[in-house]
């Protein structure tokens, strides 16, 4: 994601951590080159003057040029005040009153209706609200209403809409009695996509605000619209005072710096990031995740949600155990993969791991994963228990079942026994917990 400025920022890093000392002079080159690979990836020029300001004083100074590492503590600096750039914190959305009322805005193909849905789908999931209501207000574009009907048919969410009904104002006030009558906790309300220079159009947005005093006005930012992107967004905060920010289309490689300049110019929050075109692609937005993404030290914070998200505690234990044990079968290794797949693509989970996403050539095919399941699979439930020996007969019999080769089989076969062999031979996690002092490193 960020692709310039991620790339351009790691390459910097990699240059600068093994210096052995830092001057004032070479401390002034590195900062030109922050500037110009945040100017590239189009960050707001006020926002790069300022963060830059930020980074020279912090950094020309007694604690970075006599540190004991000079140039990983230059990358600190820069770290500490991209997450200040963003917000610093993760930011609660106000849902006390009953019911809460969100309202979305933006401009129009900023993947608004798609993000009305996958909010509501986020606070469910999360336990944060119990019954939503979407409502149809994008009364513009042709076929929006369709969409979200279809989208809240996916999250299993009501739509409420009036067909043929053109004012939007009409439609949200029936939506507000229908939310206070039916006991919804959750109005969130889809509206059309509009210019900051529609006088029309930004006041009908300020109708809908004066009837509906929503909780939290969303302002959604598709990461590919550029500097464009920060104007907007301060002036639609400058009419009807918006909460906070989704920031969409960061999964692709894209120049997405103007939109991470957003929080610095409106200085409202960023609250979520789309990330995949699925329902479930959308997560709270962390300020020190995304500086650790920017200067390539994985995501270890949304890699751990994930895990947490997907893997039962009991289960993982159990599965240490075995792991320890050497006694962990190609049926708990199924199960495993089974549960890694749910969490997203290998590479992308690779990618979340401080220090992978800049490997250059990094390709992990998604496909070797289901080609060792389909081996597993194709197994009797005593050869996944390693009740019998895997001879040759049986190697071919699960080669011509699963569709793959002996060879193919014959490595899943060696690389598995490898895996048993190491963990066996691991040193105790305790033992290595006590040596580096407790468990604080977990």
């Amino acid at each position: 994601m960020l692709g310039i400025l991620t790339e351009k920022m790691q390459d910097l890093c990699s240059r600068i951590a093994g210096k052995k000392k830092l001057t004032e002079d070479n401390i002034s080159d590195a900062v030109r080159e922050v500037r110009l690979a945040l100017l590239e990836a189009d960050v707001n020029y006020g926002v790069v003057k300022t963060l830059v300001k930020r980074v020279k004083e912090e950094a020309v100074g007694e604690k970075v040029i006599k540190s004991v590492s000079p140039g990983q503590q230059f990358i600190k600096v820069v770290h500490d005040e991209l997450v200040k750039l963003m917000g610093e914190q993760e930011t609660v959305l106000d849902l006390k009153a009953k019911p809460a009322i969100f309202l979305m805005c933006g401009l129009q193909g900023s993947g608004k209706t798609t993000h009305t849905a996958k909010l509501a789908n986020y606070l469910k999931k999360e336990g944060k609200c119990r019954k939503p209501l979407l409502v149809a207000c994008d009364l513009q574009r042709p076929a929006a209403v369709d969409q979200l009907i279809f989208l809240g048919k996916q999250i299993e969410t009501p739509v409420f809409s009036i067909p043929g009904e053109k004012n939007p104002v009409k439609v949200a006030k029936a939506a507000l009695h229908k939310a206070q009558e039916e006991n919804f906790d959750l109005l969130i309300v889809d509206t059309a996509g509009r210019l900051h220079i529609d006088e029309d159009m930004m006041q009908q947005l300020e109708d809908l605000k004066a009837l509906l005093n929503p909780n939290e006005i969303i302002f959604v930012a598709n990461a590919t619209t550029g500097q464009d992107a920060v104007n907007v967004a301060n002036e639609f905060n400058n009419r009807v005072s918006m909460s906070g920010t989704i920031l969409t289309m960061l999964d692709g490689n894209t120049r997405g710096g103007a939109a991470i300049s957003i929080r610095e110019v409106t200085n409202k929050p960023l609250l979520f990031e789309g990330i995949g075109e699925k329902m479930g692609d959308m997560q709270v937005f962390n300020p020190k995740s995304m500086a650790d993404r920017i200067l390539g030290m994985g995501d270890t914070i949304n890699l751990v949600r994930k895990a947490q998200e997907h893997f039962d505690e009991e289960e993982a234990k159990k599965l240490e155990k075995k792991m320890r044990t050497a006694t962990f079968s190609y049926e708990d290794y199924l199960n495993q993969i089974q549960t890694v797949k749910k969490m997203g693509s290998i590479k992308g989970l690779l990618g979340m791991l401080p220090g992978m996403g800049a490997m250059k050539g990094m390709d992990f095919d998604d496909k070797e994963f289901f080609k060792v399941e389909a081996i597993i699979q194709s197994m009797t439930p005593k050869e996944r228990a390693e009740s019998c020996e895997l001879i040759v007969p049986r190697r071919k019999r699960i080669a011509k079942g699963s569709g793959t080769s002996v060879n193919d089989v014959n490595k899943l076969i060696k690389s598995f026994k490898q895996a048993k062999k190491f963990f066996k031979n691991m040193p105790n996690m305790k033992k290595m917990e006590k040596l580096m002092g407790g468990n604080q490193w977990r």
